[in-house]
C-alpha cells in the first residue's frame, strides 16, 4: 500500500469545451515530445479541493468560476512519483505528487481563456480528445493520466 503522507498534495484540472474536448496545454520553455498536459497545482495549507481546483483554474488558465461549473470531484488520490532528475530540481521532502482530479464543464469561449492573467505555465494551448492525452504528458504522469482518463470517460464527446 502507498504511503501518501511521502508525496504532494496536488489538484488536476479537466476542462471540458461543449463538444467534450479537454483542455491541454503546453509547458512553457518545454522540449521534447511530451511536454502537453492538463492544469494542476498544488494545494495549499488549511485549501480544500476544490477551492484549489478554482484557483488554479484561473491562475493557469484565465478562466474564471462564471465561466465553468463542476462536473465531477474524484475522491481518491491519484499519485506519481518524481523521476531523480526533477526530484533533485525541486528538493523538499516529498518523493512525488497525490492528485484529485477536478472535471469542469468550460462555458465561455476560446477568447476567454488567457494564459497570461498571471504568471504564465503555459505557453499555447489547445483542445484535445481526453484518449489522447495520456500519450501527450511526460511519462512519469502517465499512469495518473490513464486512470483519470477512464474516470472522466463520460464528460467526453459522443
Amino acid at each position: 500500500m502507498t504511503d501518501l503522507s511521502k508525496y504532494r498534495p496536488n489538484v488536476g484540472l479537466a476542462l471540458f469545451s461543449e463538444q467534450g474536448r479537454v483542455f491541454v496545454g503546453r509547458r512553457l520553455n518545454s522540449i521534447g515530445p511530451h511536454q502537453w498536459q492538463m492544469p494542476q497545482g498544488g494545494i495549499d495549507e488549511g485549501e480544500n479541493v476544490l477551492d484549489a481546483a478554482w484557483r488554479e483554474l484561473e491562475e493557469e488558465v484565465g478562466v474564471p468560476p462564471k465561466k465553468a461549473k463542476v462536473l465531477e470531484v474524484l475522491i481518491d488520490w491519484l499519485p506519481y512519483e518524481f523521476p531523480p532528475e526533477v526530484k533533485k530540481r525541486l528538493g523538499g521532502p516529498y518523493i512525488g505528487q497525490k492528485q484529485r482530479w477536478c472535471a469542469f464543464r468550460f462555458l465561455g469561449t476560446d477568447r476567454d481563456i488567457r494564459l497570461d492573467l498571471h504568471e504564465p505555465e503555459f505557453d499555447a494551448w489547445r483542445w484535445a480528445r481526453l484518449n489522447e492525452t495520456p500519450e501527450m504528458v511526460v511519462p512519469f504522469k502517465r499512469k495518473v493520466y490513464l486512470e483519470m482518463v477512464q474516470k472522466f470517460d463520460r464528460w467526453t464527446e459522443s
